[in-house]
């Protein structure tokens, strides 16, 4: 069994009327390489004739975003010209590379009729090699991403390869990425290399691992050593679950930016001024 490092917890930083949890960076970590950033929005519903995401246009370049919609809904637009409303279950995946502008709404429903919302985002790093790669968009609903089912588990693969299912999601960092539904008293295994950072970050109800019990809204920082990740389910629960080999580069991030020296940092910024991210069009 893998040793568990440090378990962290995040710090609550509401945005405007929208709950939300910052899991990284915290004051007790900077980031698990290449995972950078961790937002978790909600639970909390929202009432009728709402102002829905308040994430208007902005720039990124250097990352990619994977966000996780458990409730409600969120209506993505970029630079680049694709638009999407994804809905429960479904999962966008962005990779910035040399720069785009995007937004994150709620739809003009959800906006009318309201109703519950989770959802979460991740960064994650893209190595120096391909910061400024084109942008890539693609966002799938629930029914389109494949399952493994077995003995009250049910695991979303994303990315990489997971017992012989294949994710529909490229990863540039060759990220093996999955969410976990766990009903109580369920098990799931995973056998990840040694040289993998692990991620682990238990979203909703409480599960027992390497004997100790890991609730909601916590992060598990593994050592790196051979052995798997192996969890029961004290009740319902569901996870974020990914692995990945470090990038081992400097990491140096500002605003919406994740570069590898302060150079390129003033330079991402002046390239966005100079509109050299695309035009936005919607």
């Amino acid at each position: 069994m893998r040793n568990i490092k440090q378990i962290h917890q995040p710090h609550y930083s509401p945005i405007r009327d929208l709950v939300t949890y910052g899991v990284i960076p915290t004051r007790t970590l900077d980031y698990l390489d290449p995972f950078l950033f961790l937002n978790h929005h909600g639970y909390q519903v929202y009432p009728k004739n709402n102002q829905g995401l308040p994430f208007g246009p902005h720039p990124h370049r250097g990352m990619e975003t994977v966000t996780f919609i458990l409730d409600g809904d969120i209506k993505h637009q970029d630079s680049t010209g694709h638009s999407s409303v994804m809905k429960q279950g479904g999962v966008q995946w962005m990779t910035a590379g040399k720069g785009l502008i995007h937004a994150e709404t709620s739809s003009e429903e959800f906006m009318k009729e309201g109703g519950p919302l989770e959802i979460l985002q991740l960064w994650i790093n893209l190595p120096a090699s391909h910061k400024m790669m084109e942008p890539q968009y693609k966002g799938l609903d629930k029914e389109d991403i494949p399952t493994i089912t077995k003995d009250g588990v049910l695991v979303q693969v994303l990315s990489g390869n997971v017992a012989g299912v294949q994710g529909p999601f490229e990863s540039v960092t060759s990220v093996t990425f999955t969410t976990v539904s766990c009903a109580a008293g369920s098990t799931w295994s995973m056998d990840i290399p040694a040289e993998d950072t692990i991620f682990f970050y238990v979203v909703r109800g409480s599960v027992r691992l390497n004997g100790r019990s890991i609730e909601k809204r916590n992060l598990v920082e593994f050592d790196y050593q051979e052995g798997m990740v192996s969890f029961d389910a004290i009740e319902d629960s569901y996870i974020l679950l990914g692995h990945c080999k470090p990038l081992d580069e400097p990491v140096v991030a500002q605003g919406p930016f994740v570069m590898n020296t302060e150079e390129e940092i003033y330079q991402a910024y002046s390239d966005y001024q100079r509109g050299l991210f695309g035009r936005w069009n919607f």
